[in-house]
């Protein structure tokens, strides 16, 4: 019987080839908007390390006080007093302090100009943390943040710049007039968003970092913060040395991650947590309650409220658009159904029954649906060309046409049809044959 639906389908997509050419259309444009914006707002709303995601958070202290945080939330950036302190407590798997830098390249031959590069300043837990993937060498290790040793990991993109893209651990490199050994090269990684790093990067979704050093050396440097910086109050000291007024500021400048793998972990750190607030209280440093916080990476991300707003605006409104369509679906179909009234009539007074008029014309919608599918696939596949004019570059480069997408168009205006022939179907089987046939008569 699908083969007799089809044969029909297909002679009456014939008979009426405006009506059906307006409905193919109509579905493929509101899918094909539906799924370009999508594929943007799924780059950007996906989980960046889903392995792991619930067990990387990140650790909140309120050192503004309820006068100056926003709404009771605790400042998103640590302190450095609150860093260290978490950093030294060794109260997770892992913990790692991160705070963006910019550094000067100098070339070792005079055919390079120099060049300004972004760089983290990372604990060394760092690349374990986030599961960063090497092309050559391998982190520095734990005695190296503690001797602050001149240490540096490099992106790929920057050692095939230096070095042609060979072996280049244990090589120098110089680093605002200091040199620095090469201890190893990432391979091809740029998390996107940078989910680790999205307050004080500023932009989520910027290129990746060309450099990372250790935290501790970079201290040790004076390395003022690239990144976001910022205070409750003028809580610099005047009396002291402008570096060391901020180390023991309240100024809010570092991230903070911690790694807890089992929920009981979770647990356990959010009350150190809490205790190290109410210890700080006691000792006078805070004049207010512990208010702290511990979130994973989607509840940092929405917190962060990450995705940008143009990619949710642009799904709301392609889905909108996609509703039109279908509401003028709903009425071709209407048309193109009620037309065929005596034919009906003349099939129900043969003995067919209403459930094979269902089956009939749900069949017809579906192979309607089917070829808006297939010209909906040609316009996402010419819509993801241009989203890079709709969209900021980093962002348009994230959205990917691959084969779930594809399936999901060819579903989506299949379903979307026959969503929108379910009212004409069920009118067109309503036909009372004896009111056809007395017509017709």
């Amino acid at each position: 019987m699908l083969a007799y639906y089809l044969d029909m389908a297909l002679r009456h997509c014939r008979r009426s080839k405006a009506l059906t050419a307006l409905v193919v259309v109509l579905m493929s444009v509101g899918v094909a908007t539906c799924m370009i914006t999508y594929a943007v707002f799924r780059a950007t709303a996906a989980d960046p390390i889903p392995w792991k995601s619930n067990q990387l958070f990140v650790p909140q202290i309120d050192s503004f006080g309820p006068a100056h945080n926003w709404k009771g939330e605790p400042p998103q950036l640590l302190s450095y007093t609150d860093a260290v302190a978490l950093l030294h407590a060794r109260q997770a798997r892992r913990q790692v302090l991160i705070y963006g830098s910019k550094w000067t390249v100098l070339p070792g031959d005079a055919q390079h100009l120099p060049s300004s590069q972004e760089g983290d300043a990372v604990s060394h837990d760092f690349f374990a943390m986030f599961d960063a993937p090497f092309r050559y060498g391998g982190g520095w290790s734990v005695s190296d943040d503690d001797q602050r040793a001149a240490v540096v990991v490099i992106s790929g993109a920057l050692n095939q710049k230096l070095f042609g893209g060979v072996d280049s651990v244990g090589r120098e490199i110089n680093l605002d007039t200091h040199n620095y050994r090469i201890v190893g090269v990432l391979d091809d990684w740029n998390p996107s968003p940078r989910y680790f790093d999205v307050v004080s990067s500023y932009y989520p979704f910027s290129h990746p970092r060309q450099l990372y050093l250790p935290f501790s050396r970079a201290i040790d440097l004076q390395k003022a913060a690239s990144g976001n910086f910022y205070c409750s109050t003028n809580t610099v000291d005047p009396d002291l040395p402008n570096w060391d007024s901020v180390l023991h500021s309240e100024c809010a400048w570092i991230a903070a991650w911690v790694e807890l793998p089992t929920r009981a972990d979770v647990e356990r750190y959010r009350d150190w947590l809490h205790n190290y607030a109410a210890e700080q209280q006691h000792v006078g440093r805070f004049a207010w309650p512990p208010n702290v916080r511990l979130s994973d990476v989607g509840q940092w991300l929405h917190v962060m409220k990450v995705v940008p707003k143009a990619s949710e605006l642009s799904l709301i409104v392609s889905v909108s658009f996609l509703l039109i369509c279908l509401v003028n679906v709903v009425g071709l179909m209407l048309a193109r159904f009620m037309r065929r009234a005596p034919e009906i009539g003349v099939r129900r007074a043969l003995g067919a029954s209403r459930g094979a008029i269902y089956r009939q014309f749900l069949t017809e919608a579906a192979a309607i649906g089917l070829a808006g599918g297939v010209l909906g696939l040609l316009l996402t596949a010419l819509g993801m060309a241009g989203v890079g004019h709709v969209f900021e570059p980093e962002v348009a480069g994230m959205a990917r046409l691959d084969a779930s997408l594809l399936l999901l168009t060819v579903l989506a205006a299949v379903l979307t049809t026959l969503i929108a022939a379910l009212y004409p179907t069920w009118r067109a089987a309503q036909v009372q044959p004896a009111w056809q046939l007395k017509s017709n008569g």
